[in-house]
């Protein structure tokens, strides 16, 4: 597990292996994503649109189309009414 210290002024230094896998340089921006769950990913800004393969986990179980359709239409229902 990679650990880092926050600095009375916020700052922190990425540890060396994370900024190895996420293959990170000098001057490299990053961006910090707030899951709903509270969960936070770094990403690095100028992440390649190929890059997030793998980030999520996979869907618990697949969707069919029929109940995609009917969960569309119970929040519409909820919305309009």
């Amino acid at each position: 597990m990679a650990l880092s210290t926050i600095t009375s002024k916020g700052q922190t230094t990425i540890p060396g292996e994370i900024r190895r896998h996420l293959k990170l340089r000098p001057g490299d921006r990053v961006e910090f994503i707030v899951e709903p769950d509270g969960r936070v990913i770094l990403v690095p800004a100028t992440m390649d649109a190929s890059e997030p393969k793998g980030l999520l986990a996979p869907a618990p179980r697949p969707v069919t189309l029929e109940e995609m359709e009917a969960i569309i239409r119970e929040q519409l229902d909820l919305v309009l009414n």
